[in-house]
C-alpha cells in the first residue's frame, strides 16, 4: 500500500504546482503594461499601429489622451 500512497500525493502536488505557476505568470504580466489613462499608456498606443487598436483601445485613447 505504500506505493499506492506515493502516486496518490503527486498529482495533487502537480495541480497546485501548475496553479502557482499561472498565477505567477499572470501577476508578471500584468505589472508590465502601463495603467489605461495614464501618459505612458498614451505614449505606448501612440507608438502603435492604429491597426492593431481593438475598439476599447481606440474608444480609451480618445477619451484619456484626446480630450482630456
Amino acid at each position: 500500500m505504500p506505493l499506492l500512497k506515493s502516486f496518490t500525493a503527486k498529482p495533487a502536488f502537480a495541480k497546485v504546482s501548475a496553479i502557482a505557476l499561472v498565477l505567477a505568470f499572470t501577476a508578471g504580466l500584468s505589472a508590465c503594461a502601463p495603467e489605461v489613462g495614464s501618459d505612458a499608456w498614451c505614449k505606448q498606443m501612440k507608438e502603435k499601429p492604429s491597426g492593431d487598436w481593438t475598439a476599447n483601445e481606440a474608444a480609451d485613447y480618445a477619451k484619456h489622451c484626446v480630450f482630456k
